[in-house]
């Protein structure tokens, strides 16, 4: 078995619901799947003492998840006041409208078309919920409107799929592109080295207690990968589809489609940099 410690980020193991840091508690979506791994992860967030909590990312629509979220918050004496969402993909976003009904509480996310009340979100905004403070983070790249949340009291970063708590994430081309991602992953680097920032609170997988080794990790990743799609295409490799067989050879077959996505987004990248 492989020591926690030597992956990358220092993964603590076993996915669980239950607290995780002083003002983050798991609640995990019954959702696992080659992409979600474990299940989606929703966060409850909120000061020791206060009564109110925010809930980011609430799931899946699925009725029994989105009751145990808001159950869960309650049995730790606190009522959810704010809903907020990290990005718009189904297994992150899709249960907000009926978590909004279960807890009465406006949806906040960067794309309007998500929220529910009217206010959103934008870069550098703090959201302050029960002396519980919130830094908005830009993190375009997996997603256009992909967002990450810097809990400084905790020295945390919520991350959604930006950073996984295992393996690395996808590209999602057209709506995601490389260039951005890569400068999200330099903002999240710059708050491990800046802001003290040690911990990953992923939307999926187990938490991760070396943020700095784990950005550092994908941004190696990110390279290596690029260097690979640019030298196969040298090699005359051409399609996305050609270039995910050569390259991910060792990925699992089932995940190849989302590969392609990833290669879609490396190859316009690469294009739009002269180099292919």
């Amino acid at each position: 078995m492989t020591d926690a410690a030597a992956l990358p980020g220092q993964p603590r193991g076993a996915v669980v619901s239950g607290p995780a840091t002083d003002r983050a508690v798991n609640v995990l979506a019954p959702n696992p799947s080659a992409m979600t791994l474990d299940g989606t992860n929703t966060w409850i967030l909120s000061e020791p003492d206060s009564p109110l909590a925010v809930v980011v990312d609430p799931g899946p629509l699925d009725e029994g998840h989105l009751r145990a979220v808001r159950d869960t918050a309650e049995s730790l004496g606190k009522r959810v006041a704010l809903t907020l969402l990290t990005h718009g993909h189904p297994d992150h976003a899709e249960g907000a409208a009926r978590f909004a009904e279960l807890t009465r509480t406006p949806v906040r996310a960067l794309d309007p078309a998500l929220r529910l009340g009217g206010e959103g979100l934008s870069a550098g905004q703090v959201v302050a919920v029960g002396g519980l403070e919130l830094r908005v983070v830009a993190t375009p790249g997996h997603t256009g409107d992909s967002l990450s949340f810097h809990l400084p009291a905790d020295r945390a970063v919520l991350t959604g799929d930006t950073v996984l708590g295992r393996g690395t994430t996808l590209v999602a081309h057209p709506d995601g592109r490389l260039g951005d991602y890569l400068d999200s992953l330099r903002r999240l680097r710059s708050l491990t080295v800046d802001d003290g920032v040690h911990t990953v609170l992923p939307g999926h997988g187990p938490v991760l207690d070396d943020a700095q080794g784990a950005v550092e990790f994908y941004l190696a990743h990110r390279a290596s990968r690029l260097a690979q799609v640019e030298t196969a295409v040298e090699d005359g490799y051409t399609t996305p589809a050609e270039v995910v067989a050569h390259v991910y050879a060792d990925v699992d077959r089932s995940l190849w489609p989302a590969a392609e996505l990833s290669v879609r987004a490396q190859l316009e990248y690469l294009s739009e940099h002269g180099l292919i």
